[in-house]
């Protein structure tokens, strides 16, 4: 996978990727409570969170005004604003960060929105190669049916409506997961994703989740990963660290 710079600090970059309602996120979160609980610093962040466009962003969805490349950029932008401000300063103090969808959102959203492929993957080039990248793959109505059954209506652009796939957004929206679903397949082996299969229980996928990180990243964990102190907050963590 040469598309990304080698993570050369002692901290652990850990993602998860999928499309939504894949579950993903509950998964991440757990691991980040058990990491926490094995007394190792961990901080987390997710797509599209940075305060440097978020106004922006906010109001070109509202107006409906982004065109694929200008959705594909601004998100670059924030994601580039994230990892020199935030988890590039973790990794360097020696951090687990646990990010909530990565690049490979943008590899998939943007070529499903029809922006060049290798475009895509020559503008996130100077992002750091994570230690670990899970791919939780779900079939599409059992995503669909987990998102639409708790959601009171679907955003425009969430939907794919930009794309003009159909005019009612239900159906926009599944029409644009299942192309985001093939497009997370076909570069699963290619990026070098975990895959999980998130149709079992959130017991049993967690358990296959913790043992990829300790038989992958274990011994560096224990040797160079900062533990945690019980005084405050650093860097954005739950409490102070030291090496």
């Amino acid at each position: 996978m040469p598309y990304f710079r080698t993570n050369r600090y002692r901290g652990k970059l850990i993602v998860v990727e999928g499309i939504d309602g894949s579950g993903k996120s509950t998964q991440l979160s757990l691991l980040s409570q058990w990491l926490r609980s094995e007394g190792f610093a961990v901080a987390f962040s997710e797509w599209n969170s940075s305060p440097l466009v978020r106004e922006t962003t906010k109001r070109g969805k509202k107006k409906e005004m982004f065109t694929p490349t200008s959705f594909s950029l601004i998100h670059a932008t924030d994601f580039a604003d994230r990892l020199e401000g935030y988890i590039t300063p973790l990794l360097k103090a020696g951090a687990v960060v646990c990010a909530d969808r990565y690049a490979y959102t943008a590899y998939a959203r943007d070529v499903v929105r029809g922006v060049s492929r290798v475009w895509v993957r020559n503008l996130y080039r100077f992002a750091i190669r994570p230690n670990l990248r899970f791919y939780f793959k779900v079939p599409l109505d059992i995503a669909l049916g987990r998102i639409l059954g708790g959601r009171d209506a679907l955003k425009y652009y969430e939907a794919g409506m930009d794309l003009g796939l159909s005019r009612n957004i239900e159906e926009s929206f599944r029409i644009f997961q299942g192309r985001i679903l093939e497009e997370y397949d076909q570069m699963a082996a290619e990026m070098g994703f975990h895959v999980i299969d998130a149709t079992q229980s959130i017991e049993a996928q967690q358990q296959q989740m913790r043992q990829i990180v300790m038989d992958e990243i274990g011994d560096s964990l224990r040797k160079n990963v900062l533990r945690m102190t019980q005084k405050g907050a650093a860097y954005g963590l739950d409490a102070e660290t030291t090496a």
